[in-house]
C-alpha cells in the first residue's frame, strides 16, 4: 500500500527550508575574508601593544627663561604681578614636592634588557622620566642618548631590567605606498590607543625646521599629540616608522621617522650616546625647485646649487666655488637637498669624497674631505661665506697700506620664524642667482619649505628689497625692520625675481 503523497511533499519542503535557512546563515566568501581582516588587526594591536610603553616626563624647570621673556615687558602691571606670584608659587611646590609629570609621550621597548626608543620632543628638556607598560608596571628611565636632527632619543629603564617584550623592526625601505599601517599610542593621554590607515608616500622632506635627516614615512593612520615615539606597525606587527610629526589636528596628514633611520640612530646611540655627522659646510639649493636657477643652467637637467660655501667649513679647503652644480656624490646621483645631505652626513670625517660637478657647462670631479659637523651654537657661527681671493694688487708707495676690511658679522641674519636665512648681495651671489649686483636688498640663500616666507612663495635667490615698507640694504637692516614688524598683526615683504616684483603678506599667529 502505497504511503499518501501529501506527507511526502511536506517533508520535502520542510527540508528544503532547512536548507535554505542554512545556507542563509553561512557567511558570504567576501564576509568571510573581512572578517579574518578583523580579527588580523585585533591580533596586531595586541602583540605590537604589548612593547608600546608610555612615557611620562617632568619638565625641568626653565626660571631664567621665564622671567626673561619678552612679552612680560608688555604686559600690564597687575597681570605682570599676579603671574610672578605664580612663578613663586611654583617654585615654592617644586621645591616642596619635587617636580611634576605634566607631559606624556609613547614609547617603543628597543631591546629586552630596558632600552625604549621614542622622539627627542618628547624628553627634550626633562627633568625626570616614568615609563609605564600595557600591564601596569613602571620604571624610572634615563636618558641614554639624544639626537635632535633626527628627534630620535633612547632611555634606559632604571634598575636590573631584562625579559622586556622588544619589538621587532621592519625593513622600511621595503614598505610599500597603499599597505595597512596601525598607529598605537597615548593621544591625549588615551593609554593605548590604536588606528588603522594606510601608508600614503614615502620620502617626505622639507617639513621640519632645522632637522638633518628627513626622510618621513606619510600615513592617514590617525595620529595625536601623546602618539609622539609611538610605533607605526604593520599587518606583520613589525615597526615600520616612529610616530612624529602632524599636519593640522585630525586631518590624516600624519607623519612617522622610517623605522631603517630610527634603527640606525638608536644602536649609536647606545653604544655611543651620541650620532655624529659630517658636513661640508655649504649652502645648497636644489635646481629642480627653484624656476631661476633652472633658467641659469639650462644644460643642467637635475642636482644641487651650491649658493654658498662657509668660510670655516671644510668645503673652504676645496676646490668648490659658488653656482657649482652637485650632480653626484661617489657615482651615487643626487637631485635634491636631502639627498646630497644624506649622502655626505653618512660620510667618514676625514675620508675622501669625490664630487661630480657642473661648472660653466663643464664637468669635473672635485675632491672633498668632509668633517664632523659642530653643534648648532658652533654652526651658525661658522656659516659666514667664504670670501673670494682678490688679485693681488702692487701696494701704493709711499702712502700707507690701508688695512684690509674685514667682514662684519652683519653680512649674515637668520629668522628662524620665517624659515629664511639672507646675506649681503655681494658678486658672487649675483653671479649664482642671475642678480644685478647694483641693486639694493638682501639675497635668501636659506628657505626652510612650509615655514614663513616661504610657504607664501619666498625661495633662494630672491633679493628682499623691503619690509613693512622699510628698505633694507643689509641684513642688519633687515633685522631691525623686521623685529618692529613682527609686533604687528600683519606685514608686507617686497621682493625681486630677476625682473619679476611681488609682495608676500605674512600674518602673525595670534
Amino acid at each position: 500500500m502505497r504511503a499518501p503523497r501529501p506527507l511526502l511533499t511536506v517533508v520535502l519542503v520542510v527540508a528544503t527550508s532547512v536548507a535554505a535557512a542554512r545556507a542563509a546563515d553561512k557567511p558570504s566568501a567576501a564576509l568571510a575574508i573581512a572578517r579574518q581582516l578583523n580579527e588580523a588587526f585585533v591580533e596586531v594591536a595586541d602583540r605590537a601593544s604589548a612593547s608600546t610603553v608610555v612615557i611620562k616626563v617632568a619638565q625641568k624647570a626653565d626660571e631664567a627663561a621665564a622671567a626673561d621673556h619678552p612679552f612680560l615687558e608688555r604686559m600690564p602691571e597687575e597681570l605682570r604681578r599676579q603671574y610672578d606670584e605664580f612663578r613663586e608659587r611654583e617654585k615654592q611646590r617644586r621645591e616642596r614636592f619635587g617636580p611634576q609629570f605634566n607631559g606624556e609621550g609613547s614609547g617603543i621597548v628597543y631591546r629586552d634588557d630596558g632600552y625604549i626608543l621614542t622622539n627627542n620632543h618628547v624628553v627634550e628638556n626633562a627633568e625626570r622620566i616614568r615609563v609605564k607598560f600595557r600591564d601596569g608596571r613602571e620604571y624610572d628611565a634615563e636618558v641614554r642618548g639624544t639626537d635632535p636632527d633626527s628627534d630620535i632619543a633612547v632611555l634606559r629603564l632604571k634598575g636590573n631590567v631584562r625579559g622586556l617584550p622588544a619589538a621587532r623592526f621592519a625593513d622600511s625601505s621595503k614598505v610599500r605606498v597603499g599597505e595597512f599601517a596601525i598607529a598605537i599610542g597615548a593621544p591625549y593621554e588615551l593609554e593605548y590607543s590604536v588606528t588603522v590607515g594606510h601608508i600614503s608616500a614615502k620620502g617626505r622632506a622639507g617639513l621640519a625646521n632645522g632637522m638633518m635627516d628627513e626622510d618621513f614615512i606619510q600615513t592617514d593612520a590617525n595620529i595625536n599629540p601623546g602618539n609622539s615615539g609611538g610605533p607605526l606597525v604593520n599587518l606583520d606587527g613589525e615597526v615600520v616608522g616612529v610616530n612624529a610629526m602632524i599636519r593640522g589636528i585630525g586631518t590624516g596628514i600624519c607623519f612617522a621617522i622610517p623605522s631603517n633611520l630610527a634603527h640606525e640612530i638608536a644602536e649609536t646611540l647606545i653604544r655611543e650616546g651620541r650620532f655624529r655627522r659630517s658636513w661640508l659646510g655649504i649652502g645648497i639649493e636644489s635646481l629642480g625647485d627653484n624656476e631661476a636657477l633652472q633658467a641659469r643652467f639650462p644644460d643642467v637637467k637635475s642636482g644641487v646649487v651650491v649658493t654658498e660655501i662657509h668660510e670655516s667649513g671644510p668645503a673652504a679647503r676645496s676646490k668648490l666655488k659658488t653656482s657649482d652644480i652637485v650632480t653626484a656624490v661617489d657615482g651615487r646621483l643626487v637631485s635634491t637637498v636631502q639627498q646630497l645631505r644624506n649622502a655626505i652626513t653618512r660620510k667618514r670625517a676625514g675620508s675622501d669624497v669625490t664630487l661630480d660637478v657642473v661648472r660653466s657647462g663643464k664637468r669635473m670631479k672635485i675632491k672633498v674631505q668632509p668633517d664632523y659637523m659642530p653643534d648648532p651654537e658652533a654652526r651658525v657661527a661658522a656659516t659666514r661665506p667664504r670670501r673670494e681671493s682678490p688679485a693681488p694688487q702692487p701696494a701704493p708707495s709711499p702712502a700707507p697700506k690701508p688695512s684690509e676690511p674685514k667682514e662684519s658679522p652683519e653680512t649674515v641674519s637668520t629668522a628662524s620664524s620665517l624659515g629664511v636665512t639672507v646675506r649681503s648681495l655681494n658678486p658672487n651671489l649675483a653671479e649664482t642667482f642671475g642678480l644685478d649686483a647694483a641693486h639694493r636688498g638682501v639675497v635668501v640663500t636659506v628657505a626652510e619649505r612650509g615655514i614663513g616666507l616661504v610657504r607664501e612663495g619666498i625661495r633662494a635667490g630672491d633679493l628682499i628689497v623691503a619690509i613693512d615698507g622699510q628698505p633694507v640694504a643689509d641684513p642688519s637692516q633687515f633685522g631691525e625692520a623686521l623685529k618692529k614688524a613682527v609686533a604687528k598683526p600683519e606685514f608686507l615683504v617686497r621682493y625681486e625675481r630677476g625682473t619679476e616684483k611681488g609682495e608676500v603678506k605674512i600674518t602673525r599667529a595670534p
